[in-house]
Parts: structure tokens; sequence; C-alpha cells
């Protein structure tokens, strides 16, 4: 197959900068890559909240600039590194790319499927090139297979959003037809993880702002829909009363600010479990009083292993959660990471590359 000698790409090169679209950028050799290197050719990719975090540097962790952006993606094997053993995939095989580029896959992290914890481990769009450009370097060992049954535009958010979701939900010990209340409910997170949650036996308290969103999540399958815009001051009262009177059992905040997580301290009912997936750029401040006065256990949620991709990613092969999203150029990135800090995007936007 003949490859290109350039490329487009979307680089971050200073913090806070607009993000540069590069025209001439070199694709790589597929005789440079190294054993169990592969080249993709990249048709889509997901924008994450995370990713504007990465062009601002407003995070504790922060790119290595400059830097290809990007960090989900779905994409065509054009190449892989000679000396390569026992891979999994071949050339011609649609994969997927994810936050995670690689893990040594042996430490005790990752057997215990804590892979981002590796001592090891790179990251796409943060300490590798990302999924924003025509072709990406990933590793046969941590791309995940694509199932010939979905379409690539989308599964792409699942290869992010939709993992990190399944993997938080995975951490509550549930009973059928407990409430969960989700922060940031008609976002490219949340709304997938409506549709998980109602799979799971919850009823769902869908929790954002706009009718647009309003409408989303109520198709979606969430029982109930409370606007933090409207409610104000009394968000929590309304929460509280929106789940038996009592508070959810749950919540999984996939908000990118901390206000929501401090008000999930307030509704949970005794006992509750309180699940972060989204990134604030602020600290989050426990008063133990009510940690320990109501017994609530808290814990934090990033990404997911291997396995919870391939099952997260099942669900949609199944048409069982399908993710609400829009296509747009490479071009639009900053556009769009203007509406994603203003809370303007219901679902997910995906990059046709």
């Amino acid at each position: 197959m003949s490859l290109p000698s350039t490329q487009r790409v979307a680089q971050f090169q200073r913090f806070g900068e607009p993000t540069r679209i590069l025209t001439d950028y070199p694709v790589p050799n597929p005789a440079t890559l190294s054993p169990n290197e592969c080249l993709v050719k990249m048709e889509y990719a997901g924008v994450c909240h995370t990713d504007l975090h990465a062009r601002d540097g407003d995070l504790a962790m922060k790119p290595t600039l400059p830097r290809v952006g990007g960090h989900e993606g779905v994409g065509t094997v054009v190449a892989i590194g000679s000396g390569t053993t026992d891979s999994p995939i071949n050339i011609g095989d649609r994969v997927g790319l994810k936050f995670l580029a690689r893990t040594c896959l042996k430490c005790e992290c990752c057997c215990r499927g804590s892979e981002l914890l590796c001592a090891s481990v790179s990251i796409h769009g943060f300490t590798v090139d990302g999924s924003f450009a025509e072709y990406a370097v990933a590793w046969t060992d941590y791309v995940t297979p694509i199932p010939s049954s979905v379409d690539s535009a989308a599964v792409t958010p699942f290869l992010c959003a939709g993992v990190t979701v399944y993997k938080g939900l995975k951490h509550i010990v549930r009973q059928p037809g407990d409430w969960i209340a989700i922060p940031g409910a008609g976002g490219g997170l949340g709304h997938l993880a409506v549709q998980y949650a109602r799979h799971m036996g919850f009823r769902v308290i869908a929790i954002d702002s706009g009718k647009a969103k309003q409408d989303l999540c109520l198709s979606l399958g969430a029982e109930e829909w409370i606007d933090f815009r409207e409610s104000g001051a009394n968000l929590v009262d309304d929460i509280t009363a929106a789940a038996d009177g009592k508070g959810p059992h749950a919540a999984l905040v996939t908000a990118g600010s901390v206000e929501p997580f401090n008000q999930a301290l307030s509704y949970l009912r005794p006992g509750g479990t309180l699940v972060g997936v989204g990134l604030p750029a602020a600290s989050f401040d426990i008063p133990f009083g009510v940690l320990m006065g109501k017994q609530l256990k808290i814990s934090w949620s990033a990404l997911g292993s291997p396995q919870d991709t391939v099952e997260a990613i099942d669900y949609a092969a199944q048409g069982k959660v399908k993710c609400q999203y829009s296509v747009r150029p490479l071009e639009d990135l900053d556009s769009i990471f203007a509406d994603l800090r203003r809370g303007d995007v219901a679902g997910r936007v995906v990059i046709k590359l």
C-alpha cells in the first residue's frame, strides 16, 4: 500500500493558545516502526473535555509539547513493525485507539486492571501523539478490535467516554431499582452513562441544563430530569425529593466542575456511593463529618481495562447503548472546544479525518 509523505494533524504547541492545524506533518515511515508498533490510518477521532484540558494545560497531568492531541479514534491498520511476534491484529483490521496507548501488561497494576497506574504507561495525546491525525502510531497489543457490525463514527466515543462510565458504574455495589444521580447527563460521557445505568438496573436521575439535553436524557431512559440552573440553590433538595425523598443510592459524576461532587455529598442517602469520572481542575474538599456520619463510599474511576473496553463496545454492537454524536471537520477543533467550555454540546462530537 502506498502511503503519502505528509498528513493533516491538530497539534498543541503552547498551553492556552489556539490549536495549530498542520497540513505538512510527516507520516511515520512503516520501516521505522518498532516491533509491536502499528500504523493506523484514522477515520474518526472523538473530542473529549480532557482534550480541552490538554490544550490549556490546566490539569496536574500535562502533555509534553508540541503534541498531536486526541485519545479516542477508529481507523484501519496499514502497517505493522518488523519483528512483531504474536500480533493479535493484522494489516487491514479496523481498530480503536484509546487514552492509554501502551502499558507493560505485566506489573501488579496492569494485572489487577489498573493499567493507568502502570509505571511505564504511554498516553495518546499526552506522552505520545494522538488521534487528531490522518495517521497514528499505536501498539498491536493495546489497540481494540472493532466489531464489523458497528459504524466507525458511532463507536469512536466508546473508546474513552463509553468505557470510562461503564467502568465507573461497575464500581457501584447495587440492587435492582436503586436510584442513581448522573450530573452532566447530557454530555458525551453522561448520555452514555444514562443508558448503561438503565441496563444495569438503576433508576436514573439526569442532571444537566437546557431543553436539548433534557430531551436527549429522557429519550434515553432517564426517569427524572433536573435542570441545575433552574433548581439553583434548591438543587440538593430537588435531587433528594426525586429519589423517594431519601436521596439516590449512588452518584456518577461525569461533569467537569467541582460543584457536583460537593453537592453529591449532601444529597446521597446514608450508605451511598459517589463515583467520579469527570476531571475538574479545582480541588475536592471532603467534610469528614458528612463522610463518616452518612457512611459514604467515595471512589474515582478513570478509563478501564482492555476487557472493560471490549464489554463497553459490546453494548454498542448489540444496539443496547447508542451514542448521540455530530460529525465535524478537523479544522473546527477550537470551535468545538469553545462549545464544550460553554456546555453547549449534547452528546459527543466526532471529527472526520
